[in-house]
């Protein structure tokens, strides 16, 4: 039986793409075996998997908090080389790797390693560029750290077996840049994003509304099982409250390269609006990182008149029918490189949830401006691309249903297993 390895430097409860490839390869005949941190649980048809083994790594130890920036990188990277060499020798043999990129340092040169001893195939998923994420961070383009790191990804990159990558425009760049041949495998949403029917939007807000008042309303004694957006009949029957705020969502890592502050800024320019026509507004952002403190103090601060944020660790399983229940999702991935597409938006889509994404140059090979979504470069735009879009809530929806019968005709064709198997399945199989 085949053993694949697929590897990834980071939490792989967090890392939908390489969730979905385990998926795929095990629903293909494959053994799979998951490497990398364990900091959140993955899918649930990974946990239950008895093709797939979870191998968690060890942590790397806080090194660049009490060294130089570049002494601690290089402490970082041997003890993650160290880490993952072991996790790959200390388990049966793989006929296959995947590495997922960026991380580039030390993922690629480890896993290039392993595979010549292994007899092995490497197989790299370019999610982006290392070397991008690492100029964005430390801001120029010439440091040293950024150079090495480019030419692990080129030398590397080369050597690989085979190479899968997310967008056109990244399958030409690495095919000009470094003479690496690429297949596009797109990202497309898991069977679990889909349209939230309205009894488990019930249910999901009456759950939430425990944790969260947005959700739960203003309730009375004859109405205990109603929410700020349901309400329940004495026979049963759900319906939409006719007063129900609209539900804006926009899931973010609260890192640098995703500029929370424009979404700020939007939300107070539309908590500000003296428009009558707009409708009070739930904005519910995802996710945790690094910066989510920082926001959430800022958020605190502000006396909103008409707008409730809520900042949600959601469950795994909770996560796609928040999505089917908002009526207008935000992504603020910038893209270091510009040759990337968000994940978030693939999800939204799933979902049939038009959005309002920020633009940069492979954007519209997933989002069509005008037909799946908008676009927008500045909080002054997105502002008033969210006013357009609740202006007259509930009642003004036909133009959110165009949006939405564009993404199921455009791209709810096709799932992501189907799209798998179409595009990357044969770069997995091992000739006898």
């Amino acid at each position: 039986m085949v053993v694949v390895s697929v590897v990834l430097l980071g939490d792989i409860g967090r890392s939908p793409r390489m969730q979905y490839h385990v998926v795929s390869l095990t629903s293909e005949g494959y053994n799979v075996d998951f490497i990398g941190f364990d900091d959140s649980k993955p899918i649930k048809k990974i946990l239950d998997n008895d093709r797939v083994k979870i191998r968690p790594m060890y942590q790397c130890p806080s090194f660049q908090k009490h060294l130089p920036r570049l002494i601690g990188y290089i402490f970082k990277a041997v003890w993650q080389a160290m880490i993952l060499l072991m996790s790959l020798v200390f388990k049966r043999r793989s006929d296959v790797v995947l590495v997922q990129s960026p991380p580039a340092v030390p993922t690629l040169v480890v896993c290039w390693l392993y595979c010549r001893l292994a007899c092995a195939k490497l197989v790299i998923d370019w999610h982006n560029y290392a070397h991008t994420n690492m100029a964005f961070t430390l801001g120029s383009d010439e440091h040293a750290l950024v150079k090495v790191t480019e030419w692990v990804e080129a030398t590397f990159g080369r050597r690989a077996d085979h190479s899968l990558c997310v967008t056109k425009a990244m399958k030409e760049d690495l095919r000009t840049k470094w003479g690496v041949q690429a297949s596009v495998l797109y990202d497309r949403p898991f069977e679990s994003f889909q349209a939230t029917p309205i009894d488990v939007k019930h249910n999901l807000y009456m759950k939430l509304g425990k944790q969260y008042k947005a959700f739960a309303g203003e309730t009375t004694s004859s109405d205990k099982s109603a929410t700020a957006f349901t309400k329940e009949d004495a026979d049963g029957n759900i319906t939409l409250r006719d007063d129900r705020p609209a539900i804006l969502i926009s899931s973010t890592s609260w890192t640098e390269d995703e500029d929370f502050g424009i979404l700020l800024s939007a939300l107070l320019d539309y908590d500000e609006s003296d428009d009558d026509s707009l409708p009070r507004l739930v904005c519910v952002i995802t996710g945790k990182g690094p910066m989510k403190e920082q926001y959430a103090a800022k958020m605190a601060a502000v006396q909103w008149r008409r707008t409730s944020v809520v900042l949600p660790w959601l469950e795994a399983e909770d996560y796609p029918l928040v999505l089917g229940s908002a009526d207008l999702g935000v992504s603020l991935h910038l893209s270091t490189s510009g040759l990337d597409l968000p994940m978030k938006v693939v999800d939204m889509f799933g979902c049939g949830l038009p959005v309002a994404a920020y633009k940069f140059s492979a954007l519209p090979e997933l989002v069509e401006e005008g037909k799946t979504g908008m676009v927008f470069e500045t909080s002054n735009q997105l502002a008033d691309k969210i006013k357009d879009w609740f202006r007259d809530f509930p009642e003004a929806q036909a133009r959110a249903n165009k949006y939405r019968k564009n993404i199921e005709t455009n791209f709810q064709n096709l799932r992501w297993h189907e799209n798998w198997v179409l595009n990357a399945s044969k770069v997995f199989q091992i000739q006898d």
